[in-house]
């Protein structure tokens, strides 16, 4: 997710991507990363001529009813904010973006289950720190946002229904 030709070249011929924007470098700086990454995937996708781009994100990042951000309650656990504030800092990239890629970003509402067996269902939910999602039913959600979309330049929790 550093190197646009790379990514360029693995989308080629592609309608849609699915990216783990959760996932990083370990050795380098998150907000540098995240947003580097965030540039990368909007380059190298438009150069593979790809339109959407449906991105897993975190839920920390998901707005509570107040519309603060979850990293930004008082009960959040601090040690993970600067990671969380990285990652959205790559999302404010893809919010930023004039490019004609319709983006979202997919989160569990809660976290994951994951023990949790597939149950072929889920809804979209606000963010809700005790919902839990199965690893399955949580792919199934990806997978129908690139076969039926009906998010777009947003960012969206799911939970297990």
């Amino acid at each position: 997710m550093t190197d646009t030709n790379a990514v360029a070249e693995l989308a080629a011929g592609h309608d849609a991507a699915i990216a783990i924007m959760t996932a990083y470098d370990a050795g380098a700086q998150p907000g540098v990363f995240f947003t580097a990454a965030a540039h990368v995937l909007l380059d190298g996708l438009a150069r593979a001529g790809v339109g959407r781009l449906v991105a897993v994100g975190l839920a920390a990042t998901l707005e509570t009813d107040d519309g603060l951000p979850v990293m930004d309650t008082p009960d959040f656990p601090q040690e993970y904010r600067p990671f969380c504030l990285a990652h959205a800092a790559g999302t404010s990239v893809l919010r930023a973006s004039v490019t004609a890629l319709d983006w979202l970003i997919v989160s569990p509402a809660g976290d994951f289950d994951n023990a949790g067996a597939r149950s072929g269902r889920y809804s979209v939910a606000g963010v809700n720190m005790v919902s839990r999602i199965s690893h399955s039913d949580f792919a199934l959600a990806l997978l129908d946002e690139i076969d039926t979309p009906r998010h777009h330049r947003t960012h969206i929790g799911v939970e297990g229904a």
